[in-house]
């Protein structure tokens, strides 16, 4: 028998569903990702540290999981929710079901609500906390129950930067460049594509001082992306200025982009309800091409001094910032994360513009 579970939102909104995954309940800061395929990629991308997210698609599960397609090592969502889910998928590289695999990670899912109206709600009042939860939050005292929407609205997210506790090294055959990956919460496929492109890369915790970057002779630095608010890493952005001054070529991509641009002047905002799916269109600003990128961030750079930079691309739904090229430093960041895939996809040429910086 499916097990009663229940989403309360800050502003009272009450959804019941059936739990799947991990059982109890979570708290934490409630999204939605409009992207159609890559649950698991999702579910593991550190961006949503300790968020729930909520999948717009309806169906989910059906190609199961596997051991290799993680985003990450560590990090990831805190609570998933969906319309359905497939109990029996079926797929050559499945090795575990979606129930299973949140199970195996500790997410708390609820499934069996009107994701749509949900989404609708986040689209209209914005992102919001929420608690998904094995008890039915109005079976009590209606005390109780403002006492539970009171906490909510009171709630602070964590949003602490995660990383490896070590430095780690990704060799690869005929390296031309050695390159230095800060870790805020860095995606593997960002270290594939550097490999791929003749890169070794050393993954070094954010915690490293920029000292010691500085001293590791790197041909260039790479700032990853990762979750929270950018204004609040404040000891980071003062290590990025030194690393500016040394006049060692930056890249920056998603977090890292929003920290090179407050580390030269720029200006940070939230969204209202975020920037989270794998079809958002990237304008060039300078050909006028169009790229289809995947992105996940709450938080967009809001503008950049003249003096220091220039955008170079945009979001063509909202004209926000996309992209930034530097001036008098050798540094470019834009807040997607890079991808070799065809077509439209192939963004995998701004970390070769990276490169020929160096």
């Amino acid at each position: 028998m499916n097990k009663r579970a229940w989403l309360i939102l800050e502003d009272g909104t009450v959804f019941e569903g059936f739990s799947f995954g991990a059982e109890g309940k979570v708290t934490g800061e409630v999204i939605f990702t409009t992207s159609m395929t890559g649950f698991q990629e999702t579910l593991t991308d550190p961006n949503y540290n300790n968020q729930i997210i909520v999948q717009t698609f309806p169906l989910v599960g059906n190609v199961g999981a596997n051991s290799k397609d993680d985003s990450s090592d560590y990090g990831g969502a805190a609570g998933y929710i969906a319309r359905e889910y497939c109990e029996f998928p079926s797929n050559f590289r499945m090795e575990t079901t979606l129930d299973e695999f949140l199970k195996e990670r500790g997410i708390v899912g609820l499934y069996g609500i009107d994701t749509r109206r949900l989404t609708r709600i986040l689209r209209e009042k914005g992102t919001m906390n929420g608690q998904i939860a094995d008890a039915d939050p109005k079976s009590h005292e209606l005390d109780d129950f403002f006492e539970s929407v009171r906490y909510l609205k009171q709630f602070k997210p964590e949003t602490d930067l995660i990383s490896a506790a070590e430095p780690v090294e990704y060799k690869t055959e005929n390296a031309k460049y050695n390159i230095a990956l800060i870790d805020y919460g860095h995606k593997r496929s960002i270290v594939s594509l550097l490999n791929k492109l003749n890169c070794d890369v050393a993954v070094v915790p954010f915690t490293e001082t920029s000292k010691n970057i500085i001293a590791g002779n790197y041909n260039g630095v790479v700032l990853s992306n990762g979750a929270g608010n950018p204004a609040d890493c404040t000891e980071e952005i003062e290590a990025i200025k030194a690393l500016v001054n040394a006049k060692i070529p930056l890249l920056g991509i998603g977090l890292g982009h929003q920290l090179l641009a407050l580390a030269n002047g720029g200006a940070t905002a939230k969204l209202k309800h975020g920037h989270r799916g794998a079809n958002l269109p990237v304008i060039d600003l300078e050909t006028g091409r169009t790229f289809i990128t995947t992105q996940n961030h709450g938080y967009i750079v809001e503008g950049i001094p003249e003096q220091a930079g220039k955008i170079t691309h945009i979001n063509a739904n909202d004209k926000t910032c996309e992209g930034i090229s530097y001036n008098n430093i050798k540094a470019l960041s834009m807040q997607f994360v890079p991808s070799d895939e065809g077509g439209v996809n192939a963004t995998v040429c701004f970390i070769e513009k990276f490169l020929r910086l160096i």
